[in-house]
């Protein structure tokens, strides 16, 4: 009796088939972005033996311990409470060599925004999230104040009422029509006068 022979695949086909849907995965496949903070590294100054001093009282000490709880000046404090604390912190203008601060003028506090600097310390166990908010909030409190120091020496009667979030939108857009030195002037003008100083301790 004849052997009958075993009936084959043809597995051609199935190849082509699982090439496609190869290709049709990476196509159709999104890659998540990674997202971080945006920082700009002071330039490198030349070494000197001078040691710079800073008094305490210049010092605003920002806290995030490992439950996420914020720690601003040694005392508890809730986020949404943390950018008028800053703001009050940057604005005091404590040594009366600020013209242009609006604050109290503690003695106690810091004495002008120039030598203000806020230090921000996160632990370990701190999230990602927290973390980040913070970051946020000592941020905008920079842009608040400068925002509000624009809209006084802004460039109002050349290009209208404009805040220094605005003024950095329309010296980077190149359909502005209006005068970008003068602008680009009064841009520099309010970063040396609230210089963000925020440093971050190990």
């Amino acid at each position: 009796m004849a052997k009958r022979s075993a009936p084959e695949v043809n597995a051609g086909s199935m190849a082509d088939i699982a090439f496609l849907l190869l290709i049709f995965f990476l196509v159709t496949t999104t890659i998540p972005k990674d997202s971080g903070i945006s920082r700009k590294l002071p330039p490198m100054e030349p070494e000197n033996d001078e040691e710079v001093i800073i008094k305490q009282k210049n010092i605003f000490t920002v806290l995030i311990n490992g439950k996420d709880q914020l720690l601003v000046e040694d005392e508890l404090m809730e986020l949404k409470d943390l950018r008028a604390a800053a703001i009050e912190f940057l604005d005091n203008g404590g040594d009366g060599s600020c013209n242009y601060c609006n604050g109290a003028k503690n003695p106690k506090s810091s004495d002008n925004p120039d030598k203000a600097i806020i230090s921000l310390k996160n632990e370990r166990e701190t999230s990602y999230s927290t973390y980040i908010s913070v970051q946020n909030e000592l941020v905008a409190a920079y842009n608040d104040l400068r925002n509000k120091r624009a809209l006084l020496v802004g460039p109002q009667k050349s290009f209208g009422e404009m805040d220094f979030v605005m003024m950095e939108k329309n010296y980077k857009d190149i359909n502005f029509n209006g005068d970008k030195d003068k602008l680009k002037e009064v841009i520099d003008q309010i970063r040396t006068e609230y210089p963000e100083k925020l440093s971050e301790v190990q």
